[in-house]
């Protein structure tokens, strides 16, 4: 039986821990405190350690799911959770302030990781904020070495969520099958 490893990361309120609450197929973990600075503005609780699920797959396989906090002062965990992955997750908030320095940090912070591994984006809120779109993200990207999938998702969606993991899967193997 293979297990693998997916790690979910993004900015405060991005929809990482509905995410994996949407798509895992036992109950989450979650490791959510309330939000004491300036996160409370945008949510009441935040992620303090990680959230984690698991995906089970035909033939017995299982992905864990893991997501990172998105603060900062909480990055010294995304090395620990990073460990081990096969790829990442990035969901970024459409509505935020600026998205593209958003996916600009992230995918600097992770860098070394994806070098190793590969990344699929999926951009929540654009319901609510339809601006940028998703070829202006696809333009903000020309300036990086990796073109990774792109396309708006909604977190509490689980259909929206697997085909996300679905990119990362076949960008990570192109051989592989969707089911």
């Amino acid at each position: 039986m293979s297990q693998y490893k997916i790690i979910f990361t993004g900015p405060v309120g991005a929809g990482k821990t509905t995410a994996i609450n949407s798509i895992s197929d036992v109950p989450p973990v979650k490791t959510d405190a309330v939000a004491s600075d300036m996160t409370k503005s945008r949510k009441s609780a935040t992620t303090v350690a990680m959230d984690y699920g698991v995906m089970n797959l035909d033939g017995g396989e299982k992905i864990h799911l893991y997501g990172t906090p998105g603060q900062e002062r909480f990055d010294f965990m995304w090395d620990i959770l990073t460990t081990g992955g096969i790829g990442l997750v990035l969901l970024l908030d459409n509505s935020r302030l600026d998205p593209f320095q958003d996916m600009k940090f992230f995918l600097d912070s992770f860098d070394s990781f994806i070098g190793q591994t590969s990344v699929a984006i999926g951009v929540t809120q654009m319901d609510l904020n339809n601006k940028p779109t998703i070829d202006d993200y696809h333009i903000q990207l020309q300036g990086y070495r990796i073109k990774p999938a792109v396309f708006s998702v909604d977190a509490r969606e689980k259909n929206d969520v697997s085909l996300l993991v679905q990119a990362l899967l076949y960008s990570i193997d192109p051989g592989i099958e969707s089911e």
